[in-house]
């Protein structure tokens, strides 16, 4: 699999980045849709409203809300193996809009796609 970056959206976006996605299930406050220059918005693949206020990016709570989520995921395969061929093609870069860097879905996400794709 190829490289898969993450990527705050309110950063440039640059021509390294790959295939832009966004996986927030909500649009980012403060972002305009002319600005974000996405390749794709893939609300599917982010936490449910449940698991997300459950979390509430708190880094206490990060390796069970990674399990739940975890969970979450393997109800949707098809979206992975989308994730997956794209990053096969080329980079892919995943645009979150949480303030925390270490502990966002995003995060989560990209551990999930690289574990499963070694397997």
């Amino acid at each position: 699999m190829g490289e898969i970056r993450l990527k705050r959206i309110y950063e440039d976006a640059e021509p390294r980045d790959g295939q832009r996605i966004l996986v927030e299930r909500m649009w980012p406050r403060g972002m305009r849709k002319e600005d974000a220059r996405l390749d794709l918005w893939l609300k599917e693949v982010a936490p449910s409203p449940e698991l997300r206020k459950w979390f509430g990016h708190d880094p206490e709570k990060w390796p069970e809300f990674k399990r739940r989520y975890r969970d979450e995921l393997a109800q949707r395969p098809n979206l992975l193996e989308d994730l997956r061929g794209r990053a096969r093609s080329g980079p892919v870069t995943l645009l979150y809009a949480a303030r925390d860097r270490e502990h966002n879905s995003a995060v989560a996400l990209r551990e999930i796609l690289e574990e499963d794709d070694s397997r």
